[in-house]
């Protein structure tokens, strides 16, 4: 009785406001997480706490310049160095993943995803974790205007996007055909 009550509490329609794409790319980023997950990818959080150690380290650094008798820190070039790192690795990423268990691939995933502003059109991308593995598939995306996933009241249409996005994710995982 208590699992019926769990599992219909995670089935709660999730809604966004729809002039708001932050939000709109949010729940879909959200939501593909929840997939790929489903699928038995392990999420790796290795970048995530790397973000979050640099961050501290900028925190740490800002603070101690604010406080420095001298108006701008010299240490512009490590700033710069950690904002280079990040978007150079991380780009648009939304999930890394490890490899799921028992896969023949060494590889994961980094599934990253765009929504531009004043556009409806999200594009989803997957591809390896390390494109110069030899494991490596080709990456794959897909760009589908976001209105075909939401109602009008905003509410998402979680079997479509699920539809979508695991096609996605079979595309990726299908072995590539040998040419003869």
């Amino acid at each position: 009785m208590q699992e019926k009550k769990a599992e219909t509490g995670s089935k709660n329609p999730k809604k966004t406001n729809l002039l708001d794409h932050h939000s709109i790319k949010n729940i879909l980023d959200e939501s593909v997480s929840e997939i790929v997950t489903s699928r038995g990818y392990v999420e790796d959080v290795r970048m995530s706490n790397v973000r979050l150690l640099l961050g501290t380290i900028i925190i740490v650094i800002a603070l101690f310049a604010q406080f420095y008798k001298k108006k701008f820190p010299e240490n512009r070039d490590f700033l710069i160095g950690c904002i280079l790192i990040i978007y150079t690795k991380e780009k648009n990423a939304i999930l890394f993943t490890y490899p799921p268990a028992g896969s023949v691939t060494s590889t994961g995933l980094v599934v990253s995803s765009k929504l531009p502003r004043f556009s409806d059109l999200y594009t989803l991308t997957i591809a390896s974790a390390d494109p110069n593995s030899i494991s490596a598939g080709k990456p794959v995306e897909f760009t589908k205007s976001v209105t075909q996933w939401f109602t009008k009241e905003g509410v998402l249409v979680e079997g479509l996007f699920w539809k979508d996005v695991g096609a996605l994710i079979d595309e990726y995982a299908a072995e590539p055909k040998k040419k003869k």
